[in-house]
């Protein structure tokens, strides 16, 4: 279980997965293919897990439920959990 303070309030909640914040050798940067006769989208990659990443997507691109990611040499099928502003959760 992992406890988080937002905002002042205490938030339990039960993930099946570890976060973690990419370091040292892995790139933060990765690209969304939305279409491949559409221009990629560059986003950052905030945290991840074996299940899924919170991703901050770069200007104002709109972004579908489903899409590709590349990120350090992997292309993984993400679908849209949450998203609030340029910031979204995607799981694998």
């Amino acid at each position: 279980m992992i406890r988080a303070i937002v905002r002042g309030y205490t938030m339990r909640e039960n993930r099946r997965f570890i976060r973690v914040a990419p370091r040292g050798l892995v790139s933060k940067v990765a690209t969304i293919i939305v279409d491949p006769k559409k221009p990629v989208i560059s986003c950052n990659v905030i945290d991840q897990s074996a299940g899924g990443a919170c991703l901050e997507v770069c200007g104002q691109a709109a972004i579908p439920k489903k899409f590709i990611l590349l990120h350090a040499g992997t292309r993984k099928t993400c679908k849209v959990v949450w998203q609030v502003g340029r910031r979204l959760g995607v799981s694998y």
